[in-house]
């Protein structure tokens, strides 16, 4: 259930995520802030600011905006100090969550994450209990219109990729974290367009939802906590099947 999962691409095509657009352009900000912070404003020797610089880009975030974000988060600039802070916790069905948050005020955020959960039939766990579930990677993704699969596995393969596999109308390209940068920049140098490049939690196993009232039960509480101001994502180890997800947002 990351930002490249079947659920949030099939949520693409049926419009429903045009309200969370406004929203990300104000996570990706607070992104690249927390990110220099914590790791300096150099992409050179930031790798993760460098995706994070890079994302932002992709979704049309203006390079100015960009620059005072960093400046911020390195103290050139007065601002708000946000910090990166994550919840883990249970969906309905034994599926595992793990949420990040970028947060001015974690007093009223962890309170507020643990509502959420209790309102929506989840449950709130102990930090570590969910962590370990998931793996940090980086994706890149390509519209299958832009290339065949033989030929760009060819090029990811040779600069680091893991594994390629469809999405949608996408191929997904899954990579080492720090090989994102790498891999996208042999794609490009290819001559193959890139949609868009992200780090994100892969899970290691998944609970397969083959029923519609579970899988409503799940989303619910995923929705629930993705309209949270402060979430900048969230992800779950549920592998809802693509007629199942067609049923549920139909």
């Amino acid at each position: 259930m990351s930002g490249h999962s079947k659920w949030h691409s099939i949520k693409h095509k049926k419009g429903a995520a045009d309200k969370a657009r406004g929203k990300l352009f104000a996570v990706l900000i607070r992104q690249v802030e927390v990110t220099a912070r914590t790791g300096g404003g150099d992409p050179d020797t930031n790798a993760t600011l460098r995706a994070m610089i890079q994302k932002a880009r992709d979704n049309s975030v203006p390079i100015d905006t960009i620059h005072r974000a960093i400046r911020r988060g390195t103290g050139e600039e007065e601002g708000v100090v946000y910090e990166a802070i994550n919840y883990e916790g249970y969906a309905p069905h034994g599926v595992a969550v793990y949420v990040q948050c970028l947060t001015d005020n974690r007093n009223r955020t962890g309170p507020e994450m643990r509502n959420v959960f209790s309102k929506n039939g989840g449950s709130f766990a102990e930090a570590g209990s969910v962590a370990w579930q998931f793996d940090r990677k980086g994706v890149v993704m390509v519209a299958q219109s832009a290339t065949s699969e033989d030929d760009l596995m060819m090029v990811a393969a040779d600069a680091g990729a893991e594994d390629i596999s469809e999405v949608g109308e996408d191929f997904q390209v899954l990579t080492p974290s720090a090989e994102l940068h790498a891999v996208r920049t042999a794609i490009e140098e290819a001559g193959i367009a890139v949609k868009s490049s992200d780090l994100t939690l892969i899970p290691s196993t998944t609970v397969a939802i083959t029923d519609e009232s579970a899988a409503k039960q799940i989303l619910r509480l995923l929705d629930a906590l993705e309209d949270h101001d402060d979430v900048e994502a969230v992800y779950a180890n549920c592998d809802i099947s693509e007629d199942v997800l067609e049923a549920v947002l139909s």
